[in-house]
């Protein structure tokens, strides 16, 4: 999940409620709880009602902002979790340090609704499939004006040909910025060679006098506002700007891009695999990923609900990336300490006046 905000939705459903099973709903029998972390504004809450009404199951929840602040928050271990939803690299983090209890993915009934595709994106962070079940994933990509640009857009040098000098939102990410630089000369998304990474850098100190700003949820929003002819945004993020502005487009440069992956996980404090795998299975089933599918309009994995879209939602590449538009996308994946700390100061000299 990219930049998601929690808003007073929920937190107006959870004064009324005391935990996310709905206000005003139908008293079921409690017979167990889970306790669950996502980023916020990140499920239908009806969803969570519903489960506990065709379970009996509560659900205790709780929201993040960022990977970041989920994983400090599940470190501390103030809240045992059972169950989390993460983004690839830091599922990937969770795994190598033990953090994670193995799915039985094969006893999960909906899973077939999942695409093969997205179980083999999992691969990137989960090499066997055990521990990790696709959620939501999307791509990295630039959103444009129709009506300002000169030329097709179909890649990143776009961006730094000096033709939109001042016309150009960037995303203020570290991490964001060095993979499509780092895409756009020719390298590996995930290269920990500092040199490449220094390459990357150097590119993006060229672009920065001709960079109108570098936001995070407003990139798109200046865009739609007419304000900035383009912008490096995430695919659900262009889906939604082009309900707001129809001469809008997006595209996942040719040179490729990245994408992520936000799954679901049992943590090791899970002492109720029955209960968690109930709750995966739930959000696998077509009705109920539908509900969230229409609640969040991010990509989906689940095939059975991308087949009931309509024929011009299914070609929207910023709903329904194609294999081709992807095929040389790649999965972020953790990267090590000296990799980081070396990005780190190359991002400040950046950022720097």
């Amino acid at each position: 999940m990219k930049k998601r905000i929690v808003c007073f939705v929920m937190a107006a459903v959870m004064a009324c409620s005391g935990v996310l099973t709905g206000c005003g709903s139908k008293k079921t029998e409690v017979t167990d709880t889970l306790t669950v972390f996502n980023y916020g504004e990140y499920m239908d809450p009806d969803v969570l009602d519903q489960f506990t009404e065709e379970t009996g199951i509560e659900v205790k929840y709780e929201e993040a902002l960022t990977p970041e602040e989920m994983y400090t928050k599940y470190k501390s271990g103030a809240i045992e979790y059972d169950l989390l939803c993460s983004t690839d690299y830091m599922l990937q983090k969770l795994i190598s340090e033990g953090e994670l209890q193995e799915i039985d993915i094969d006893a999960l009934e909906n899973k077939e609704n999942i695409g093969d595709k997205y179980w083999e994106f999992s691969k990137a962070f989960d090499p066997d499939n055990n521990y990790t079940v696709p959620y939501f994933w999307g791509t990295l990509g630039i959103l444009y004006d129709t009506t300002k640009v000169k030329e097709p857009v179909d890649s990143w040098n776009v961006l730094f040909n000096g033709e939109y000098s001042g016309e150009i939102v960037m995303q203020n990410s570290m991490r964001d910025m060095f993979m499509l630089a780092l895409k756009a000369l020719g390298y590996s998304l995930n290269s920990s060679d500092e040199k490449e990474l220094k390459e990357a850098q150097e590119l993006l100190l060229k672009q920065k006098p001709d960079v109108q700003a570098y936001l995070v949820d407003e990139a798109r929003d200046e865009v739609v506002a007419g304000n900035a002819t383009m912008a490096v945004v995430y695919s659900g993020e262009a889906y939604l700007g082009h309900q707001y502005n129809e001469n809008l487009a997006y595209v996942i440069p040719k040179e490729g891009s990245n994408v992520w992956l936000d799954s679901w996980c049992v943590t090791k404090y899970c002492d109720n695999m029955d209960a968690a795998q109930k709750f995966l299975d739930f959000l696998c089933r077509e009705d109920i990923a539908q509900k969230n599918f229409e609640y969040i309009y991010y990509s989906t994995p689940n095939e059975a609900v991308i087949e009931s879209l309509s024929e011009e939602d299914r070609a929207d590449e910023a709903l329904v990336p194609s294999d081709d538009a992807t095929k040389d996308c790649e999965v972020s994946l953790m990267t090590d300490e000296k990799t980081t700390d070396f990005m780190n100061e190359l991002w400040k000299e950046l950022k720097a006046d």
